[in-house]
């Protein structure tokens, strides 16, 4: 996926989920912030970030933050960027088979799944979730506790026992990751949740993307490793 318009700037302030201060040419600017997650370790004073800025006169503030500089690693923020990279994924590179249909937001029981994809030799239902958090190469999510996420997993185990495949794909938005991993600290009951849905049959993957100011695409498998070493 494609960005227009970027600009650089850097961080300066969040004083909500859902904006941030940040200083591009020289000019404090309200950038919408598209991640509604804590984002501490990334979001710190001064950070080099990258913005988007859109002309649309029905939106309230000018620029999107896009993404955002951690050391050498470039991260991508924005939170519908995994279900728009892994709908190209599926659709050029076909890891699941030869796709008949593909439909983004399926309904099941009362949940609502990213995907919902047919081969000629599976139906299945996808769940996508983005990860930001990297510590020391590591991968990991949640990066705050999450019962929607428990909850998905809980329903796409649900799903096998009718006949669907099931899968869960963490996507993550840089580059350069040795594994992806659960994060048990903050939210070991997901980590659980996690282990007992690989058990039942539900796909756990991890992808990793190439990630530039202006554009973010999957690159490829990351190995995921659920069980706990600290334990």
């Amino acid at each position: 996926m494609i960005y227009s318009n970027i600009e650089q700037g850097y961080f300066l302030s969040r004083p909500n989920r859902f904006i941030a201060y940040v200083e591009i040419n020289g000019n404090i600017e309200i950038c919408h912030v598209k991640n509604t997650g804590r984002c501490r370790e990334l979001l710190t004073d001064r950070a080099v970030v990258y913005v988007q800025r859109h002309d649309d006169s029905r939106r309230k503030t000018k620029y999107l933050l896009i993404a955002v500089q951690k050391g050498e690693v470039l991260v991508n923020m924005d939170s519908q960027a995994p279900n728009k990279a892994v709908a190209e994924w599926l659709t050029c590179r076909q890891p699941f088979g030869r796709i008949n249909t593909l439909k983004p937001e399926c309904r099941y029981g009362s949940s609502r799944f990213d995907f919902y994809l047919e081969t000629e030799f599976s139906k299945m239902f996808i769940e996508v979730k983005g990860v930001t958090l990297e510590n020391d190469g590591v991968a990991m999510f949640p990066d705050a506790p999450t019962e929607r996420g428990i909850k998905h997993l809980q329903e796409l185990t649900a799903c096998l026992q009718e006949g669907y495949e099931a899968a869960v794909i963490f996507v993550i938005q840089f580059s350069g990751a040795e594994y992806f991993k659960p994060n048990y600290l903050t939210h070991p009951e997901f980590a659980r949740a996690l282990s007992a849905a690989k058990t039942a049959g539900v796909h756990v993957l991890a992808v990793e993307c190439a990630v530039n100011p202006d554009s973010m695409c999957i690159q490829g498998p990351v190995a995921v490793q659920l069980e706990n070493k600290t334990e």
